[in-house]
């Protein structure tokens, strides 16, 4: 199959990422102020829909899982999966939302205990702050963002295998408006590239700086440019070298290793922490959040005036309504095989009943030092306000037994989650600016594209978190949340499409209709 350039999708990424940098670099207060004026806008005036649209995606979840739209099978009836189920689980949960939990499971709770919102009524440091803070992690990171995934990742694996349209966010369109919606594939494409890439810069600038803190520790001196601009570029030739080995090798193999050691120190952490603690705390907050689900879910702060759900829920969802397009390609991309009920337990309830066991061991060991600070010795919000968020991690540990071992271990664990994170991430984006892909190609974009989008990302992650900052780039990757997640609601329209004639995702076209679909491709 002959690919090449797809050039209304590479270059208005390129060219907008480009003068983000310039204007940034020529007058940084002008470029701050604009980009979270925008921001706050979004936000402000669109809280309602990202509440909304969240929790209609986890809805919509649970409806197709139970209907008859769960027995059809990704790729027809005689499809043979890319992946083993393991492999497939390791890559899903390590390419999502790994890095994230990481290292802000033992820092957001902190927040929530000690500054609740005020529209609340909770005590700072209380009892039902710390409840609140626990059941409020559950929300963050556990059904509410993989549902925000899983969906559009499922509309594209429907869309591309079953009925083998082109290797676009624009094929998960098609089936509400019809072949007109082509004219649009490359903007589509464009908008959801640009906020992904945007993303990635921001999410490796600030892994750079987590990993330059770690290192700090053993090579002493400031975290200079030099230092962060060495470990940039050790992350990008590794995930590109990753990406560009395939599937089946480096994603695959790097995912499998990842999660091998993340359950090693999740274990690890439950053996040597407060684990009663952990395991009653887990429990009860739980039910707080089963209890509470919804209206914890479509809390917007309107009632009492209260910034928090901007500051924190909303904020999430925009973030991962931004990455949730072009990471629905990766993930639609390498389930074939499987039926779409296989695809939602992979996709959304396995990696979320992993993070909600991973919040109760790490969440509920950070707020049992927190809360008894005074008689065990370290106050972990000092440290998160004082030396930021990638130290608490790191101070928690001291407190452990076997520091000495497990920090660099933890520091390693870190390398290779923005690693993991990063090369699927690379591998969706190469593919998207690649015309001619179609299911029955190989679904390699080639090496050049993916060390292209590499060395972009890993050049504008340096330039900003070493002389501008790393807040503009967070603002310009949260304002692809609005654009991607209408995109997203509209496609939700095929799965209805779908739920009521589902019989349409049985017949698999022929392969002329396949090739079709690449000389369509925008």
């Amino acid at each position: 199959m002959q690919t090449s350039l797809r050039p209304l999708v590479f270059w208005p990424t390129f060219l907008i990422l480009l003068a983000a940098v310039i204007a940034s670099y020529v007058d940084l207060d002008a470029f701050l102020a604009t980009a979270s004026a925008l921001n706050d806008a979004v936000l402000t005036n669109f809280s309602w829909l990202f509440s909304l649209g969240s929790l209609y995606l986890l809805i919509m979840a649970v409806v197709v899982y139970f209907s008859p739209v769960g027995r059809i099978r990704i790729g027809g009836r005689d499809a043979t999966p890319l992946l083993s189920r393991l492999r497939w689980f390791s890559i899903t949960l390590c390419t999502t939302l790994a890095v994230g939990v990481l290292f802000w499971t033992t820092a957001e709770p902190l927040y929530h205990f000690m500054a609740p919102p005020e529209s609340a009524g909770l005590e700072a440091g209380s009892g039902d702050a710390i409840l609140f803070a626990m059941s409020t992690m559950f929300l963050h990171w556990s059904f509410t963002p993989y549902a925000i995934y899983a969906v559009p990742a499922l509309i594209f694996a429907l869309a591309f295998y079953n009925l083998r349209l082109r290797f676009s966010i624009s094929s998960m369109l098609e089936p509400i408006f019809g072949p007109k919606v082509k004219r649009f594939g490359g903007l589509i494409d464009a908008i959801s590239l640009y906020a992904l890439v945007a993303g990635m810069a921001s999410s490796l600038g600030t892994g750079a700086l987590t990993l330059a803190g770690g290192a700090g520790q053993y090579l002493g001196g400031e975290t200079s440019p030099l230092r962060l601009g060495v470990i940039i570029a050790i992350i990008v030739v590794t995930f590109v070298l990753s990406a560009a080995s395939g599937l089946q090798k480096g994603i695959a193999r790097l995912s499998s290793l990842n999660a091998i050691l993340l359950a090693i120190l999740g274990v690890f952490m439950f053996i040597v922490g407060p684990t009663v603690f952990c395991l009653a705390l887990g429990v009860e907050s739980f039910g707080v959040y089963l209890d509470n689900f919804f209206t914890k879910s479509l809390f917007t702060g309107a009632a009492g005036n209260d910034p928090w759900p901007q500051w924190w829920s909303i904020f999430y969802w925009a973030v991962w309504f931004a990455w949730a397009p072009v990471a629905a390609l990766f993930l639609g991309k390498i389930s074939r095989g499987y039926t779409v009920r296989e695809f939602l337990r992979v996709n959304l309830l396995y990696p979320a009943l992993f993070a909600s066991v991973w919040i109760l061991i790490f969440s509920g060991t950070a707020l049992y030092f927190q809360a008894h600070a005074d008689t065990a010795g370290v106050d972990l919000y000092a440290v998160l306000n004082d030396r930021g968020v990638e130290n608490v991690l790191y101070e928690l540990f001291r407190q452990l037994p076997f520091s000495e071992v497990w920090i660099p271990l933890l520091l390693f664990i870190a390398y290779i989650s923005y690693v993991t994170a990063a090369d699927s991430q690379t591998d969706a984006i190469g593919n998207l600016c690649t015309r001619g892909l179609t299911a029955d190609s190989d679904l390699n974009a080639g090496v050049p594209m993916k060390v292209i989008w590499g060395v972009i990302v890993g050049m504008v992650s340096w330039v900003m978190v070493s002389f501008v900052g790393i807040d503009g780039i967070k603002m310009l990757s949260n304002l692809g949340g609005l654009p991607a997640m209408l995109i997203v609601l509209l496609a939700t329209g095929s799965l209805w499409v779908w739920l009521k004639h589902p019989e349409r995702l049985d017949a698999v076209p022929t392969r002329s209709t396949s090739s079709r679909a690449a000389k369509d491709d925008a």
